[in-house]
């Protein structure tokens, strides 16, 4: 049996804690990227978005290697293992001369990071199953989702009074913070009993196991598909808001109300899932973003300029609230139908969501062309396909329904 756990606002506050160094990690440089561009001498601004491509891809290899880790050793090891790496990229990008070892000690806070997230996914697993596991993540992101939205305005702030590299100290000390916490509240959330020895057999068992399960699989895909468009908008929001519609210092206010929307779904979607259901909810979200971003794609072409501030913010926002509903539901019918080995389940659905998210959302970034169309049509088109994949894993069986576990 588990040791006694933290209550559930303070195991909800902690794990979004735990997760939302990633989003520090990428929201918080944001504003930065111009400035580092200069100082290491990067030619191309649609190059300076790999600061933020870059961290994808550590945390893709990284949750490879954690989650099933995780599965033999616990949670706890490994949690303070990536917390360590994260701290030691942060180490590497601040003291960067040039832009290769910038790049270096973002990878290497991305493979950090991704125990974190894996880890953490893994350890709502072990409390949660089914409908309360999707409301647990929920409330994880509303709470998770104050840190982008205050995250580029604590970068400029940064930036303003101590210069770009101060930020990766931030990151320094919010890591040590959450790794304390962490130590004295957390318990080991997998038992000895339940634990499953590392060997190669088994590993080739359990990934087997996973990638046959059609569901978890499927539903990987659409969150990667999801993601990638989301991770287009990261790449190119710097370039879109604060240079073509030239917010300059106001940025990080326009990001924040974005990011915003994400929370207060998050929190709507925590609210209705026990009612209505994940699948639902999920694919209404789908549905939505499908109409709402090809009626603008329309609209742009059809107009001779860009699409004005005040219609473009309210489409971001309509956006963005549907994205905060499929986050935390994708991800829950991804492990739904994960049982024995949900640490490695973990690492492959976050391992196959990346692989599908990473170059999506790369090339969205790097078409930007000094409009928003690279981003329309790449929500138009991954809406459209994660519809049509959500219809399609609908009309297969149903899993088994779990029995939910309480704190």
């Amino acid at each position: 049996m588990n040791p006694k756990l933290p209550g559930r606002v303070e195991f909800i506050v902690l794990t979004a804690f735990l997760t939302s160094i990633t989003a520090l990690a990428i929201d918080a440089m944001l504003p930065a990227l111009p400035e580092i561009a200069t100082t290491l001498g990067v030619a191309d601004p649609n190059h300076a978005q790999l600061i933020i491509s870059v961290l994808f891809m550590g945390l893709a290899v990284g949750q490879i290697v954690f989650g099933p880790i995780s599965d033999s050793t616990g949670r706890k090891p490994l949690i303070y293992a990536g917390l360590g790496l994260f701290i030691l990229g942060s180490a590497i990008s601040m003291f960067s001369t040039n832009f290769t070892i910038m790049l270096l000690g973002r990878f290497l806070q991305g493979l950090g990071a991704a125990s974190t997230r894996v880890i953490t996914m893994a350890l709502v697993r072990d409390c949660f199953v089914g409908r309360a596991m999707a409301q647990i993540m929920s409330f994880t992101m509303m709470v998770f989702i104050l840190v982008p939205a205050l995250a580029p305005a604590l970068g400029q702030l940064v930036i303003y009074l101590a210069g770009w590299r101060a930020i990766f100290m931030v990151f320094i000390l919010l890591a040590l913070l959450v790794c304390f916490w962490f130590v004295l509240r957390m318990p080991e959330t997998l038992p000895r009993e339940k634990r499953i020895p590392f060997t190669w057999q088994e590993q080739r068992e359990a990934i087997i196991s996973t990638l046959k399960d059609k569901h978890a699989m499927i539903y990987s895909v659409i969150s990667g598909v999801i993601f990638g468009a989301f991770m287009g908008y990261l790449n190119s929001v710097q370039q879109v808001l604060q240079v073509q519609y030239a917010l300059g210092s106001q940025f990080p206010l326009y990001f924040a109300i974005t990011a915003l929307a994400v929370g207060v779904a998050s929190f709507v979607n925590a609210k209705l899932v026990l009612r209505l259901g994940m699948r639902l909810l999920s694919r209404r979200s789908l549905i939505v973003m499908t109409v709402l971003s090809t009626l603008f794609l329309v609209m742009e072409w059809l107009s001779v300029e860009q699409p004005p501030l005040w219609v473009l913010m309210p489409y971001l926002i309509v956006l963005f609230f549907c994205v905060g509903l499929l986050f935390g539901n994708l991800n829950a019918l991804a492990m739904e139908t994960l049982d024995k080995y949900v640490g490695m389940g973990a690492s492959i659905v976050g391992t196959v969501s990346n692989i599908v998210a990473i170059p999506l959302g790369t090339w969205i970034g790097q078409s930007y062309n000094g409009t928003v169309q690279p981003l329309v049509i790449g929500f138009t088109t991954l809406s459209a396909v994660g519809l049509l994949l959500m219809i399609w894993v609908e009309s297969l069986a149903k899993p088994m329904p779990k029995t939910a576990q309480t704190l």
